[in-house]
């Protein structure tokens, strides 16, 4: 197994999900768990939560990128934790409408030690009332 294949393992435990390498990068797909509807009609591909690296360099450094469905009470302390440790919060959204709960979806970005910004994020999902599973 190489460095890159190892590193993304890790990267996958330490978020408790399953790694997925594709050309240059490595994915850990996880969801929220509750139950969204949209106008109406129960959704889980609503719910999601991408961790994800690519472009890695020589030093260890890469372009780590995530976006999680957030419920709106759940915003003030998880994009704290986010920005105390030095992450950047690229976007906050709603991709549906007619959504119950209502749900935003946030994206985060660094250029780190993939294993860095993944324990950050673990730390980070914590400060979510659930955190993301499999």
């Amino acid at each position: 197994m190489n460095n890159f294949d190892s590193i993304c393992k890790q990267f996958a435990q330490i978020l408790k999900g399953k790694s997925e390498v594709n050309q240059d990068g490595c994915s850990v797909s996880l969801h929220r768990g509750f139950t969204v509807l949209i106008q109406g009609r129960q959704s889980r591909s609503a719910v999601p939560v991408g961790v994800s690296f690519e472009s890695m360099d020589q030093s260890g450094h890469a372009l780590n990128m995530a976006e999680i469905a957030i419920l709106q009470e759940e915003i003030p302390s998880f994009m704290h934790s986010i920005v105390q440790q030095g992450l950047i919060v690229s976007a906050l959204h709603n991709h549906w409408l007619f959504t119950e709960p209502e749900i935003l979806y946030i994206h985060i970005q660094s250029v780190e030690h993939p294993l860095t910004f993944a324990k950050k994020m673990a730390h980070s999902f914590s400060f979510l009332h659930r955190y993301p599973v499999a």
